[in-house]
């Protein structure tokens, strides 16, 4: 089984388990941990804090985990996740 962690900043909980759906997992808890299943992948939401910057600025950090069952999978899963937390900024 191959097991990597990600840390977003500055994403909803809500968006992130929507991407793990919109890649082929279906919900199984929905409570923390957040688990997402697929045919050969599992997702987690692991935790969410909220980090400050300066005493205004403070944004969510979430840990995401990915698991698959072949590194060649794993890679996959997670270029189309990153993809979709991809944010333009200005």
């Amino acid at each position: 089984m191959e097991i990597r962690d990600l840390e977003f900043r500055g994403i909803k909980i809500e968006h992130l388990g929507m991407y793990f759906e919109e890649l082929g997992a279906k919900q199984v808890t929905d409570k923390f941990p957040y688990i997402y299943e697929a045919e050969n992948w599992r997702g987690y939401i692991l935790s969410e804090e909220e980090i400050s910057f300066t005493s205004i600025f403070k944004v969510n950090t979430v840990k995401v985990r990915f698991c698959a069952n072949e590194a060649q999978t794993l890679d996959e899963l997670i270029k189309n996740y990153r993809y979709k937390t991809t944010r333009i900024g200005g």
